[in-house]
């Protein structure tokens, strides 16, 4: 692929979304004011300029769906969290309407979008895809709208259908290829081999990237928490949380780099550690306590030796040392003099303590659900957290973070798969439907469904009731991700 396709292909994403965002807008605004209002004047004069401007770049634009999916003349659309509610938006649009492309004329007038969003929010619920979609296309010819045109989705090609698993495929490799390096780690310093940071930085550029790029896919996976490789995925889960909440605090993407690094190594000193008391399923004794407590310490001597001769980051190291010293420094290792701990040693202390209390462990057969970790971090000071972190956090992860089993008042059960894309509404999150009103379960990866999103009323079709476990139902949180 040449330069000028990369840019032309970026430049074309940037207006997609923009467009969506538009569209999202608009239907927005002629759900809740009447379409004489200031509001929907200014939605449909900004869908208007954004569609003038995407056409002018390509021409014609054809929006098609490929499952949850979105491309815009061939070219796959980014999902982030923050344009998820346009996205979601659309696709609950485009599927209610029994639509699976939508084809954007130059010349499009606000008179065809402002008559195209009213008849689709207009159509009988009763109707099945098919029938919706032939009244849809007869309403638009009587209006006269010449310049939009839907249909049916047709069939993707295996190129498309490749682009649409791209995301989440890079991201389980991702996922993999830390652990993978996090194992060699562990194992090499048990062995006494110094590890070389060059594969450990390659690790977490590629980790750092895909924050970067699709922070749900990769976040999603932290649900993978495997029991037999805790030592590992705790690693990795720790460095995604906090390279998640080091970009939502504005840090640029070497500053990333330094924070994954220090986030994946955090717990190196455990390494060094005799694997009867890592793995025993009882409470330590004293000296056993005494002896775990010594892991800070011998994660900053590992990690000494490690700098010789290796570009790592001071941060890194001071982060090892200082994670469980807690805010007041009433924590362990107590430090001989007053200090005030780094930011890398903050953030990090944070996505530690949730993963650690949210993961079962041998030690922990029962692990906390997600939110009432939330609160405890977020309410307990004696916890030791910084309590701004621990509010980004719940920010990044919402009310109910990704994983939690809910109940709908539907009678469903769903996964959370991502916080709400309104900060607004964090108890409306993004939902995987898994099991449905009858007590069936759906095969994964389920329905996607944003909470935040009212009906053409104004009401919401489903609200969380309460949490549960997963395991009532016998699912594997984990498969709904991957």
């Amino acid at each position: 692929m040449t330069e000028t396709t990369v840019r032309d292909e970026g430049l074309l994403r940037q207006s997609g979304r923009a467009l969506l965002v538009s569209i999202h807008g608009a239907q927005r605004a002629l759900k809740l004011y009447p379409v004489e209002n200031a509001a929907v004047q200014r939605a449909l004069d900004e869908l208007v300029g954004t569609a003038a401007s995407v056409c002018k770049l390509e021409g014609v634009v054809e929006i098609r769906l490929a499952g949850d999916f979105i491309f815009i003349n061939q070219t796959r659309l980014r999902l982030g969290l923050d344009n998820f509610a346009a996205f979601s938006g659309f696709v609950a649009l485009m599927k209610g309407c029994g639509v699976g492309l939508l084809r954007i004329e130059d010349g499009v007038t606000r008179r065809e979008f402002q008559a195209f969003l009213s008849i689709t929010g207009d159509l009988p619920a009763d109707f099945d895809p098919d029938e919706r979609l032939e009244l849809l296309q007869q309403r638009m010819q009587q209006a006269d709208i010449v310049r939009l045109s839907v249909g049916r989705a047709g069939e993707v090609g295996a190129e498309t259908a490749a682009e649409a698993d791209e995301g989440l495929e890079r991201a389980k490799r991702t996922y993999a290829h830390g652990v993978a390096v996090a194992r060699d780690v562990v194992h090499g310093v048990r062995m006494g081999r110094m590890p070389s940071t060059r594969r450990l930085k390659r690790a977490i550029q590629t980790i750092v990237d895909q924050v970067m790029e699709n922070e749900l896919s990769i976040t999603g996976l932290t649900t993978l928490r495997e029991f037999d490789e805790y030592t590992f995925t705790h690693s990795v889960n720790v460095c995604i949380f906090a390279v998640a909440l080091g970009k939502r605090l504005g840090l640029d993407r070497l500053q990333l780099y330094d924070l994954g690094l220090a986030a994946l190594l955090h717990d190196i000193g455990k390494a060094r550690l005799d694997q009867a008391i890592l793995n025993k399923n009882s409470a330590l004794d004293e000296q056993e306590w005494r002896t775990m407590q010594s892991h800070p310490w011998l994660g900053t001597l590992t990690l000494f030796k490690m700098r010789e001769g290796e570009d790592l980051p001071y941060r890194a190291i001071l982060a090892a040392h200082e994670h469980h010293m807690k805010v007041d420094l009433s924590g362990y290792p107590r430090p001989v003099r007053p200090r005030s701990l780094g930011l890398f040693t903050r953030l990090i202390a944070v996505a530690d303590g949730y993963d650690a209390a949210t993961t079962r462990r041998v030690y922990q057969s029962v692990p906390w659900e997600a939110d009432a970790v939330l609160r405890d971090m977020w309410f307990n000071p004696g916890r030791g957290y910084d309590p701004t972190l621990v509010k980004a956090l719940i920010n990044l992860l919402g009310i109910y973070p990704v994983g939690t089993c809910v109940i709908l008042d539907t009678f469903e059960v769903a996964i959370v798969a991502g916080p709400s894309p309104d900060p607004e509404q964090l108890d409306r999150p993004l939902v995987r439907v898994v099991v449905d009103e009858s007590g069936s379960r759906m095969p994964p990866p389920g329905e996607l469904i944003d909470l935040s999103i009212p009906s053409a009323d104004g009401t919401f079709r489903r609200t969380i009731v309460k949490v549960t476990s997963a395991e009532r139902y016998g699912l594997v949180v984990g498969d709904y991700f991957i």
